[in-house]
């Protein structure tokens, strides 16, 4: 019998209080349904941005005409993946932070800054340099993921990398949960909901041991 893959679960809970981009709608859930003699079941509404926990950006999130989160390829969601740490060495992840694990990359890459992810918002998150998000694509990686909310400054108002990212038509995952995940090769599993008009979708974003 082979051995039990091990799981690591990356993604953050999500819950009333959990930190979304200033501006975005947090997590609310009321009962549509309750137990009861006349009923036979819980039935919750729940209302959040797409962008709540870890998630999925689509092209429609950062292009007016670019592709719903419903409609992509889940290809780059699913397969081979390198975790790399780039811990404490913001504000942006350059090149340079990377390259000691950068020989033989998979389609996708996801980059650990936290030591610890923090409870709540980070207005100082680390985000990429363009440049190594180009980098990254020249070398084949069509997906990228971070552990912060965004891969751009939290305060910047022309989105450099994620305007990289609809160029060279990659994927990228944010608000991921790697600090119990050490540098290395894993499966990722990260599946977008077929949301046909959304601009980002939430993920159960897990690793699987090779």
């Amino acid at each position: 019998m082979p051995p039990m893959r091990r799981l690591w679960d990356i993604s953050p809970p999500v819950r009333p209080g959990s930190p979304v981009f200033p501006g975005d709608a947090p997590y609310q859930q009321t009962w549509a349904a309750t137990l009861s003699p006349g009923c036979p079941v819980n039935v919750a509404t729940l209302t959040l941005s797409p962008h709540t926990g870890a998630h999925a950006d689509a092209p429609l999130h950062y292009s007016a005409d670019g592709a719903a989160v419903g409609a992509l390829d889940l290809e780059p969601f699913l397969g081979p993946c390198r975790v790399i740490h780039a811990i404490g060495r913001g504000p942006l992840v350059e090149w340079d932070h990377l390259q000691h694990a950068l020989v033989d990359l998979p389609p996708r890459v996801l980059v650990r800054t936290y030591a610890r992810q923090p409870d709540g918002w980070d207005g100082d998150l680390a985000a990429f340099a363009p440049a190594t998000v180009e980098r990254l694509a020249d070398a084949g990686v069509r997906l990228i993921g971070i552990d912060t909310a965004s891969i751009d400054p939290a305060a910047s108002k022309t989105l450099p990398s994620h305007q990289v990212i609809r160029r060279r038509d990659l994927r990228v995952l944010e608000n991921l949960v790697l600090d119990n995940v050490a540098e290395g090769d894993y499966e990722l599993i990260a599946l977008p909901l077929k949301l046909m008009t959304a601009d980002a979708s939430p993920v159960r974003a897990v690793l699987r041991s090779l």
